[in-house]
């Protein structure tokens, strides 16, 4: 069956081309994106709900053209909320998604909706973000676990400042660290102090971090991308699926996690697919679930930062130089882009 029609919470949508292959390289079709986002919705909705939604869509597959999508589809259910924000750059008003429920959900599925960025600030104040990010992107030889050492030293500088951070996958190459706020606060605030931060960072360890965008610089060091702090910018989504070969999730993992695969070298570690992200959040529970409320106020700007650990990076922590990155994630046992 390719076509069909179902009800959902009293919704009633039409899914189409079900068998259609979004990931040949593993098989995974339109139904299989459906069903994951059925199975992780309880997990994704929350932290979707009330935000406006930037669509990257992939009608031909992850090896087919894709496309960004912000204004709301002409074509769309009646039921599909949307929020009118205004766009300073392109002088006119953009009627973003709001992801708040299951139908809605699936409905972007249907789609191929395959990434979803929501925006840091909720639609009722889009000037005051609700978390600050770092977006830790690795430049080859360089992989996700130069990724962990970078974002535990963050780790240790929001600890003295008593702020909790929350690391989680990019789904891609890299390690994202965010840090919940849920106080009023402005870009202009999370900008400037996480753009300090990735400056400290730089001048404690220039080998090894980056806190400007440079590629010819790139080569074996992690850009500590804090520009993604712009209420102009997304970046991707808790549990979202990612467009690579195989069908793998930005997935929130603990620091224990991030502190194993740091000391066995392993990046496959931190590597999830659709079904192991479902596993771990039906084991775990949502380990990003503090970012929904935990209510934390960025330090005072003429606050002193505190220096990093002086320690080396650790030859031990380093990729080998020889070794390509990961193509297929370990085996599980048993079982802003610019806002226009």
């Amino acid at each position: 069956m390719t076509d069909s029609s179902v009800e959902i919470q009293g919704r009633t949508l039409k899914l189409s081309n079900l068998e259609k292959v979004l990931y040949p390289a593993t098989g995974f079709n339109k139904k299989d994106v459906i069903d994951y986002y059925v199975r992780i919705a309880p997990a994704i909705v929350p932290h979707l709900a009330g935000r406006p939604l930037t669509r990257k869509r992939y009608p031909d597959g992850v090896e087919g053209e894709p496309f960004f999508e912000k204004n709301a589809p002409m074509h769309r259910p009646d039921w599909v909320k949307t929020t009118p924000i205004w766009s300073r750059h392109n002088r006119r008003t953009i009627h973003y998604v709001l992801a708040d429920d299951l139908p809605t959900l699936v409905w972007l599925a249907n789609l191929a909706a395959l990434e979803l960025h929501p925006s840091l600030s909720l639609a009722s104040d889009v000037e005051c973000p609700t978390d600050m990010v770092f977006d830790l992107d690795p430049g080859p030889p360089a992989n996700i676990v130069q990724c962990c050492q970078v974002g535990l030293w963050l780790r240790e500088i929001f600890e003295h400042f008593r702020l909790k951070s929350f690391p989680k996958t990019s789904g891609s190459k890299g390690l994202q660290v965010y840090v919940p706020l849920n106080t009023p606060t402005t870009y202009d605030s999370t900008k400037l102090f996480s753009h300090a931060l990735a400056q400290l960072l730089e001048h404690e360890h220039p080998d090894l971090v980056l806190s400007e965008m440079s590629k010819h610089a790139r080569v074996g060091k992690i850009f500590v991308d804090w520009s993604q702090n712009d209420e102009h910018k997304t970046t991707i989504g808790v549990y979202s699926l990612r467009a690579r070969e195989h069908p793998t999730v930005s997935t929130p993992v603990s620091w224990d996690e991030v502190e194993r695969a740091l000391k066995k070298k392993d990046p496959n570690l931190l590597v999830f697919e659709a079904s192991q992200a479902v596993a771990r959040f039906e084991k775990l529970g949502d380990l990003f679930e503090p970012l929904l409320e935990l209510k934390q106020k960025l330090p005072d700007p003429k606050a002193g930062v505190p220096a990093v650990s002086e320690q080396p990076v650790e030859i031990a922590a380093q990729a080998d130089k020889n070794d390509s990155p990961p193509t297929a994630p370990r085996k599980q046992s048993g079982g802003k882009k610019k806002r226009e």
